[in-house]
């Protein structure tokens, strides 16, 4: 991880969108590359930026295109960045919608300024934050059924191993804290979920929760 770390925020609500970013813009961790009001105002800016967002925090309930709708528009304009989404909505449609359209965490917007800022930097180490109420949602899906999405064929079969990776990655957990919890390093868990990509067809910790909650629906 390599600081300052580039962040997009986007929320339409002018004293949220001031406090938010006078507090992470004021962090050594961040720089500030784009504060915008909308997703549409997002992708105009995003052209004229010289360092582009790896980190993009943004609302859902946004004029125009939706948070969610605009996952996909980032993604595509913007490879490299992971969107936490942060909103006033818990409930767990909108955590599932999220997740499919590929955000890497979902967090509550009473989450004070210096968790946020942590769970950020959880982000950027690989993790998938989400607020508790959140998270139950997610941890409860995959106890439903053993956390394993069955590939078509044997050899695309995910190992004990990497199972287990999978399960964690749904609870939110960094590569660090499954690396420690499994007592591996953190390049083993990075190979493992390399692994888990290729066998599932999957290019992100989004699109796998993804995939793994829909074949548990």
């Amino acid at each position: 991880m390599q600081f300052p770390l580039p962040l997009a925020i986007i929320e339409d609500q002018a004293a949220i969108r001031e406090t938010l970013g006078d507090y992470l813009c004021a962090q050594p961790e961040f720089e500030c590359v784009l504060i915008a009001v909308s997703v549409e105002d997002f992708l105009r800016q995003l052209p004229g930026l010289k360092v582009p967002p790896t980190l993009v925090l943004s609302d859902i309930g946004l004029p125009g295109k939706s948070g969610i709708e605009g996952i996909p528009l980032i993604k595509a304009r913007a490879p490299e960045a992971q969107v936490l989404m942060l909103s006033v909505f818990s409930d767990a449609a909108r955590v599932f919608e999220a997740i499919c359209a590929g955000a890497v965490g979902y967090l509550v917007k009473n989450t004070p300024l210096p968790q946020l800022k942590l769970h950020l930097l959880e982000v950027a180490a690989g993790g998938s934050p989400m607020s508790p109420g959140v998270a139950r949602f997610v941890v409860q899906a995959f106890q439903r059924q053993p956390p394993v999405p069955v590939a078509a064929t044997p050899d695309a079969r995910l190992t004990p191993r990497e199972q287990e990776i999978v399960a964690a990655v749904g609870q939110g957990l960094s590569y660090r804290v499954i690396a420690e919890r499994h007592f591996i390093s953190v390049d083993t868990v990075n190979n493992h979920v390399r692994a888990i990509y290729k066998k599932l067809q999957v290019r992100s910790k989004g699109e796998l929760l993804a995939l793994t909650l829909g074949k548990r629906g």
